[in-house]
């Protein structure tokens, strides 16, 4: 996934979800409510009742576990990211692209995977593949892009199936409409049905490799040392990650699914913060305020352009 986003830094202001209290959103998530159009998806969009809802806490878990097990990506990981040193920052730039690209005006969300595509740009080196020939990877290769963007796209649908409420258009709809963030990044011809996508994934997990570096990231997304209550509640939501996954994918993980109720305790938990945050994000809710000063503003316009040709005289 995606390190960081458009501009600015993104360390002063880090939103937590879990938090016992509601924090002051992020300052960028303020900018959302500019722009000049409703963005690439907007209001009723399967990607908006995905993306913006509370299944992502568990969904972007699942799509870092899944991302470990293409070994070009996991070594590009291993090599450049300091998810070990400052977790929360990888978290931050990951929540903000995916608000930004989700919520934003078209020029912002280009703008934010134009800025992630360029820090990927030194993002190089070798890999050894499942089959024991070394690869040289880079972060922006098309086989990467692909499978990053594929991982995500499951492990969203997948987490807001079991968690999540009714798809406008259903979860091809989302598959289709996410296609679009894929674009963005470079991903050429992404899939635009769950069977194309699932079909896409089979292909990719068919070369899937475990070896020490899958085992010492996973160990990491097992207990990242978040702080405070966070740190606390995150068991659950990893533990409801696992439990998302299919057998498959759990055995090329080395991981069982636990032995307590994870699926139910995780919907729990998510009612918990549903209540605690509200039903929309900020993000969403800066996005509908830019999409009501738009619409606004073009009510006003057709009234003005009205009231002229009214007006005028009859010739």
């Amino acid at each position: 996934m995606p390190r960081s986003t458009a501009g600015s830094s993104i360390g002063a202001a880090r939103w937590h979800p879990l938090r016992s209290r509601r924090p002051d959103p992020p300052a960028w998530t303020a900018a959302l409510a500019e722009g000049e159009d409703a963005g690439f998806f907007g209001p009723g969009s399967a990607v908006w009742a995905v993306n913006g809802a509370l299944p992502t806490l568990v969904a972007g878990i699942r799509a870092l576990l899944l991302q470990t097990l293409h070994p070009g990506a996991m070594a590009g990981v291993h090599d450049w990211s300091r998810y070990r040193e400052d977790p929360l920052a990888r978290l931050d730039g990951t929540v903000r692209w995916v608000a930004v690209t989700t919520f934003g005006d078209r020029r912002s969300a280009a703008a934010a995977s134009a800025f992630v595509s360029r820090l990927h740009e030194h993002v190089t080196g070798t890999y050894v593949d499942a089959k024991g020939v070394e690869r040289e990877y880079a972060a922006n290769d098309a086989e990467l892009l692909r499978w990053v963007h594929d991982a995500f796209t499951e492990a969203f649908l997948g987490a807001h199936e079991i968690w999540g409420g009714p798809i406008p258009g259903g979860a091809d709809a989302y598959v289709r409409e996410w296609a679009q963030a894929g674009r963005l990044m470079g991903v050429v011809d992404p899939p635009t049905t769950v069977d194309a996508l699932r079909a896409e994934m089979a292909a990719f997990l068919a070369d899937a490799k475990r070896d020490e570096r899958v085992v010492e990231t996973v160990g990491f997304l097992r207990r990242p040392g978040l702080p405070g209550l966070t740190g606390r509640l995150y068991p659950i939501l990893f533990g409801g990650a696992v439990a998302s996954l299919d057998p498959g994918q759990r055995d090329l993980l080395g991981l069982r699914r636990p032995w307590w109720p994870a699926i139910t305790l995780t919907r729990a938990l998510l009612l918990v913060a549903r209540r605690a945050l509200g039903a929309t994000s900020p993000s969403e809710r800066n996005a509908r305020a830019r999409v009501a000063r738009l619409r606004s503003e073009a009510s006003r316009g057709e009234a003005s352009r009205g009231e002229r040709a009214e007006a005028s005289p009859l010739e």
